[in-house]
C-alpha cells in the first residue's frame, strides 16, 4: 500500500491529513513518511540477510536529523561527503565506525574531524588526497583506514550531471591506474588499505550496469591480492533509481540478488564484507512537497498556477528538467486544463511542473510526490526565501522536524558597514 492515498476526498499521508499539515505548519512544507523510509531499508536488509553486509545511507539524499536518527536506529550505517554530514551522524547517536567518509574535496580540516572522531574508512578519489591524507593522519599519529573509489568506466545511462562513473568524470580513480595507486598507498606511512569502493551515478534504473561495475571492481580485487594487497572490504556503491513518472527500476531483491549472485561466482562466501551506499532508494519516494495555489494567470498562450514553492524549494525540474507528480490534496469536480505551475521566484527557469492537467482555484493544495530525495538538501534562500519545514509522519502523529526558515534568520550572520 503507499503511505498516501485519497480518502473521502481527502489525502492522506499515513493516516495524517495533508490539509490538517497545511493548516498547522503552513506551506511550503516537505511531508516525509517514517514507514515508507523503514519499509525501504527493511527490504534492503532482507535481501541480504546471512551475508556480511553494511548498508550505508547516503546523506546527501536528505541530511534531516529526524531522517538520519530513524535509520540509525534501523541499524544503517552511513556515506557522508563533508564534515557537516559527519556532525549530523554524530548528533544522532550513530556510530563513526560504520561511516564511509567520501567526496573528491576533503580539506585537511575535514580530515582531521573524522580521525578524530573514529570514521570506520574514507574513500579516496584521488593520488593528491591519498598524500595529504596520509601526511594528516601522521600529525595526528594515526593510520587512516583507506579503500580507493575506483571509476570503472562503466555508463551507468542516466543523467550526464548525475552519471559518475565515466572517465570523463570527476570521481574516482581511473581503473587503469588504480593498482598502481593501491602500491602507493600500501607504502604510506599514514595509510591502511582496507577496501575497493566504487559508485556509477544515481537513478539508475536497470541491473546492468551495476553487474558490468562489479566485474570491473572484482577484477581489480584479484589483481591486488596478486599484488599481495589483500582487501577487507567491497563497497559498490549505490545509485538504485525510484519512479518518478513511468520508470521501471528493479526491485530491491532483485538488484541484490543479481549482484550477489555474480560476487559468489568470484569469491568464496564470505571472504569480504560487502557495502552500499544508498539514498534515494531509501527516501526519494518516502516525501511530498506540500504548496498551495496562490494564483491563476492565463496569458491566452500558457495558463500558470503559480504557487508558494518554487525553484529554490524544488530546483529539480529546472536543474534536471526531473519529473514530479502532482496531487490534488483535495481534488475538485470538473473540467481539467493544462498548467504550468510555478513559482514566485524571478527567474523564468522557476517552474515546478509543466503542461499538467488539473482543475485548481487559487487557495488548493497540491502535494509534488517523490520529493524525499535531492529536494530540502538542495534548496536555497534565492530571492531572499526562508527554505521550507519539513514534517515527519508515523501513523497517526505528525512532528515538526525543521522550523521554517524566519526572515530575519536569513540575515542574522549578516553585517552592515562600519
Amino acid at each position: 500500500m503507499p503511505w498516501y492515498d485519497h480518502r473521502n476526498g481527502e489525502l492522506f499521508a499515513e493516516a495524517v491529513r495533508l490539509a490538517d499539515i497545511a493548516e498547522r505548519y503552513g506551506t511550503p512544507t516537505f511531508v516525509y513518511s517514517a514507514s515508507a523510509i523503514r519499509n525501504a531499508y527493511r527490504e534492503f536488509a532482507k535481501a541480504c540477510a546471512g551475508r556480511r553486509v553494511t548498508i550505508c545511507y547516503a546523506l546527501k539524499a536528505n541530511s534531516n536529523l529526524a531522517v538520519v536518527d530513524l535509520l540509525a536506529r534501523e541499524g544503517a550505517g552511513f556515506d557522508i561527503v563533508s564534515a557537516g554530514e559527519l556532525r549530523r551522524v554524530l548528533a544522532v547517536g550513530g556510530d563513526p565506525a560504520r561511516v564511509v567518509f567520501s567526496g573528491v574535496g576533503k580539506s585537511a580540516a575535514e580530515m582531521r574531524e573524522a580521525l578524530e572522531a573514529g570514521v570506520g574508512c574514507f574513500n579516496v578519489e584521488s593520488d593528491s588526497e591519498l598524500e595529504r591524507l596520509s601526511e594528516v593522519a601522521q600529525a595526528l599519529g594515526r593510520r587512516a583506514a583507506v579503500s580507493l573509489r575506483v571509476n570503472p568506466d562503466v555508463d551507468a545511462r542516466t543523467h550526464p550531471y548525475i552519471s559518475t562513473g565515466l572517465r570523463q568524470n570527476k570521481f574516482g580513480i581511473a581503473h587503469g591506474r588504480a593498482r598502481a595507486t593501491y602500491r602507493r598507498a600500501a607504502g604510506l606511512p599514514g595509510i591502511d588499505v582496507v577496501g575497493i569502493d566504487c559508485h556509477i551515478g544515481s537513478q539508475i534504473t536497470e541491473i546492468a550496469p551495476f553487474l558490468a561495475a562489479a566485474d570491473r571492481v572484482a577484477d581489480l580485487v584479484d589483481e591486488l591480492r596478486a599484488d599481495g594487497i589483500e582487501l577487507r572490504h567491497i563497497d559498490l556503491g549505490g545509485g538504485l533509481g525510484v519512479r518518478y513518472r513511468d520508470e521501471d527500476p528493479p526491485s530491491r531483491q532483485a538488484l541484490m540478488q543479481a549482484i550477489f549472485e555474480r560476487l559468489d561466482s568470484r569469491f568464496e562466501a564470505g571472504r569480504y564484507e560487502i557495502m552500499f551506499e544508498f539514498g534515494r532508494a531509501l527516501v526519494g519516494n518516502a516525501g511530498l512537497l506540500l504548496t498551495r495555489v496562490e494564483y491563476i494567470k492565463d496569458t491566452g498562450e500558457r495558463r500558470f498556477a503559480i504557487v508558494d514553492a518554487a525553484m529554490n524549494d524544488l530546483i529539480r525540474p529546472s536543474l534536471y528538467d526531473a519529473w514530479h507528480g502532482v496531487v490534488p490534496v483535495r481534488p475538485r469536480a470538473g473540467a481539467t486544463l493544462p498548467h504550468d505551475i510555478v513559482g514566485p521566484v524571478c527567474e523564468s527557469g522557476d517552474w515546478l511542473a509543466r503542461e499538467r492537467m488539473l482543475c485548481v482555484e487559487p487557495g488548493d493544495l497540491l502535494a509534488f510526490e517523490s520529493a524525499g530525495a535531492y529536494a530540502m538538501v538542495m534548496s536555497s534562500n534565492y530571492n531572499s526565501r526562508g527554505r521550507a519545514a519539513e514534517v515527519m509522519v508515523d501513523g497517526d502523529r505528525a512532528q515538526l522536524v525543521r522550523e521554517r526558515e524566519s526572515l530575519e534568520s536569513l540575515y542574522a550572520l549578516e553585517r552592515t558597514l562600519k
